[in-house]
C-alpha cells in the first residue's frame, strides 16, 4: 500500500511539472512567428557587427541569436554553419560597395581633371563608411584571417576595390594631380584609414565629442582625408 502511494505522489508532481513547463512550451511553439519577422539581412548585418568586435574565432552562432533574441535554429536555417555565415557577410559587405565600386569606375570617364576626380573618389569613400560604420572594424579583424576565408576576403572586397579606386589614384599621380607617391600605398593608407577612424570613432569620444555629430565629423573625416592626399 505503500508503494502504491508514493507512486501516485510521484505521477501527480509529474504532472504538476508538465503543467509548469506548459506555458513555456507554448511560447516556443510561436516563438518562430516572431523569428519569421527577423530577415536574412537583418541577421548578416548583427553578425557582421559581432565578427567585427570579436573576430571569428570568438564569435558563435547562439552570441549573434541572442543578440538578436531569436532562435539559433534560424541563423542555421538561412545561413548553415559559422563558416558559412561569415562568408555571407562578406557577400553583403560586397554587394553594398557595389554601387560605390561603380560610381568609382565612372569616374574614369568622366569630364572632371584629375584632382576633381580624387577629391570626388575620397568623398564617395567617406560617404559609404558612414554608411556602413562597422564595415570597417570587421575588415580589421577579418583581415586577421588565414586561409579560405582571406582569400575571399581579397577576392570580394579588397581586389574589387583596389581595381575601381587604384587607376584614379595612378593617373592622378601621373598627370602630376596629387604628389609622386605610389599609388598602391596611398590607395591602402587611405582606405584603411577612413574606415578605421569611422568604425572606432567610440575611441575617438575619450578625447572630443565630435563622433556624436554625424555630419560634422563626416565633414572632419574628409577634410583630413583630402588634406592628406590633394595638399
Amino acid at each position: 500500500m505503500n508503494t502504491g502511494i508514493r507512486i501516485n505522489q510521484r505521477e501527480q508532481e509529474n504532472v504538476a511539472e508538465v503543467t509548469e513547463c506548459a506555458p513555456s512550451k507554448r511560447r516556443t511553439r510561436g516563438r518562430p512567428l516572431a523569428d519569421a519577422s527577423v530577415g536574412p539581412d537583418v541577421i548578416l548585418r548583427a553578425a557582421r557587427r559581432t565578427f567585427a568586435k570579436r573576430g571569428y574565432d570568438a564569435t558563435s552562432v547562439r552570441e549573434v541569436a541572442r543578440e538578436l533574441g531569436i532562435d539559433a535554429a534560424l541563423i542555421a536555417h538561412h545561413f548553415g554553419t559559422k563558416e558559412t555565415l561569415w562568408l555571407a557577410v562578406v557577400e553583403q559587405i560586397a554587394e553594398l560597395a557595389e554601387p560605390m565600386f561603380d560610381a568609382l569606375r565612372a569616374l574614369r570617364t568622366s569630364s572632371l581633371p584629375h584632382r576633381e576626380r580624387m577629391r570626388r573618389a575620397i568623398e564617395l569613400c567617406v560617404d559609404h563608411e558612414f554608411d556602413e560604420p562597422d564595415i570597417g572594424m570587421f575588415f580589421s579583424t577579418a583581415a586577421t584571417e588565414e586561409g579560405a576565408r582571406l582569400d575571399r576576403l581579397r577576392e570580394r572586397i579588397v581586389r574589387p576595390y583596389h581595381d575601381a579606386m587604384f587607376p584614379l589614384v595612378a593617373e592622378a599621380v601621373d598627370a602630376g594631380a596629387i604628389r609622386p607617391v605610389d599609388p598602391d600605398v596611398l590607395f591602402f593608407m587611405i582606405a584603411s584609414a577612413i574606415g578605421t577612424t569611422v568604425s572606432y570613432s567610440h575611441l575617438i569620444l575619450e578625447f572630443t565629442s565630435l563622433p556624436t555629430r554625424r555630419d560634422a565629423f563626416r565633414q572632419a573625416v574628409l577634410d583630413v582625408a583630402l588634406h592628406i592626399l590633394l595638399d
